[in-house]
């Protein structure tokens, strides 16, 4: 059998040059959580049908990964295995990006919310196929004793682009002097500016890791891993993977009431935070799209959303020491519950200065969130079947937000007489579940703690 050669280490400036491009793809996830909605309810959507135009990540993301995934494992050419499809899906997301807030000006083609809608799935389908292979560019090229580094680095980097995304349409109405107003069914100036400079810095810092980043070829890759060259047995088809579900193990099912909690709440925080902080903060009547009030409270919401990620980015640093102290599962719980509490306590903040408090504890959530669950999840797995396991285990993931996009909007309609801020409310309770959920989570806490150190401290999603 071939002897295994161990991956030289990457320096620090390596690493960074490495991670860059996340920075960029969270840039631009980041101007569309926080503005998608803002920008639809302009080209005329009603608040109850928010969650149907945003099902297209769930669902763009359940069936792009796994096949960009399964394609850029088998990818080698000039450029690169994974440096391809990030790259083009950087090229994607930058047009849709341009394009979404535009949406109103080709109106002899289709109505403006049918374009906008189009413009976010496109956007949602290239923003995951940007970050599916550039998750596995960090296993690729580092050895295990870098790879704790390597996702530190590039979970700060993610934390610094999601600020910057979220907090740009602010800044450049406050001290850019853009217009944050515009004419009924029209996307203000600051949004605009805000998503081509979006466009300009994905395929910037995407390009920056193509030039700077070289990756392994064939040859050297099975120099690194003799076992995965050397296993050439048939693909695994429909009919397997099925099988595999069925067969998870129980704290794979516990951890996927879990997840089910989790991103539900987290889903119907993205949607519907805009028309909740517009309406119940800032006074602003259904309907009203193009007041000031109305665009105060889309850049606040930018604003609250910087927050909870620069939060979370540095949470994500903090988690290995609270674990030692407690356990995976109590980390998780504890973190859950005050990201659950923060999301009630929004409903009783009137004054658009106290929301930033909220955002600390859904930050640690979030942070939470992206990490935990797949360390708890690593421990019960068997070693051969990680991959089509951890595939599976974003069924978790997607689902919960397909739910909410298909019953979140009935329910603010019907249940909630079309207030936003009740759905946030119920997020909250929803997290508080999880919460419990996780508690009933059997970890492998004994052997977890020698090789805490080699984990990721988040994973991003």
């Amino acid at each position: 059998m071939m002897a295994t050669a161990l991956k030289p280490k990457m320096n620090l400036r390596q690493i960074w040059n490495m991670s860059v491009g996340f920075l960029g793809i969270q840039f631009g996830f980041a101007l569309q959580n926080g503005n998608a909605s803002r920008i639809l309810q302009t080209f005329g959507a009603d608040v109850e049908h928010l969650s149907l135009f945003w099902l297209a990540a769930p669902l763009t993301g359940m069936i792009v990964q796994p096949i960009i995934g399964h394609y850029s494992d088998r990818t080698w050419n000039r450029l690169g295995r994974r440096k391809p499809y990030f790259l083009f899906g950087a090229l994607a997301a930058a047009l849709a990006l341009m394009l979404l807030p535009n949406a109103g000006v080709i109106t002899a083609v289709l109505p403006p919310i049918l374009i906008g809608a189009g413009m976010l799935m496109i956007m949602d389908a290239s923003i995951n196929v940007a970050m599916e292979p550039f998750r596995a560019l960090v296993a690729d090229n580092l050895p295990d004793a870098q790879r704790s580094t390597g996702f530190c680095v590039q979970t700060f980097l993610i934390g610094v682009g999601a600020v910057a995304g979220s907090w740009l349409p602010y800044l450049l109405a406050e001290y850019g002097g853009i217009s944050k107003t515009a004419p009924a069914g029209q996307v203000p100036d600051n949004v605009i500016y805000s998503f081509y400079i979006g466009a300009a810095v994905l395929v910037g810092a995407i390009v920056w890791t193509v030039v700077t980043t070289r990756e392994y070829s064939p040859e050297e890759h099975a120099r690194f891993t003799p076992a995965e060259a050397e296993t050439t047995s048939a693909p695994k088809g429909l009919s397997a993977i099925f099988k595999d579900f069925s067969a998870m193990p129980a704290a794979m099912r516990r951890l996927g009431l879990v997840q089910f909690f989790s991103w539900f709440a987290l889903f119907s925080m993205w949607v519907f935070t805009t028309p909740a902080i517009a309406q119940h903060v800032y006074n602003v009547l259904p309907g009203d799209t193009s007041s000031e009030r109305f665009a105060d409270a889309g850049n606040q919401v930018g604003v609250l959303f910087g927050v909870y990620n620069g939060v979370s980015a540095i949470y994500a640093l903090c988690l290995p020491a609270l674990v030692r102290l407690t356990s995976r599962k109590i980390t998780h719980a504890i973190s859950l519950t005050l990201g659950g509490l923060s999301l009630i306590w929004i409903y009783f903040i009137h004054t658009p200065g106290m929301l930033i408090y909220p955002m600390v504890g859904i930050g640690l959530a979030w942070a939470s969130i992206l990490s935990m669950p797949y360390a708890m999840l690593s421990s019960v797995l068997p070693v051969k079947k990680m991959g089509v396991y951890m595939g599976i285990f974003n069924f978790f993931i997607t689902f919960p937000q397909i739910v909410n996009g298909l019953f979140g909007g009935l329910i603010v309609k019907h249940l909630f007489n079309g207030k936003a801020i009740y759905a946030l409310t119920l997020a909250g309770v929803c997290m508080l579940c999880a919460a419990i959920a996780v508690l009933y989570v059997k970890d492998a806490q004994p052997q977890r703690l020698k090789i805490e150190k080699d984990e990721p401290v988040a994973l991003p999603l």
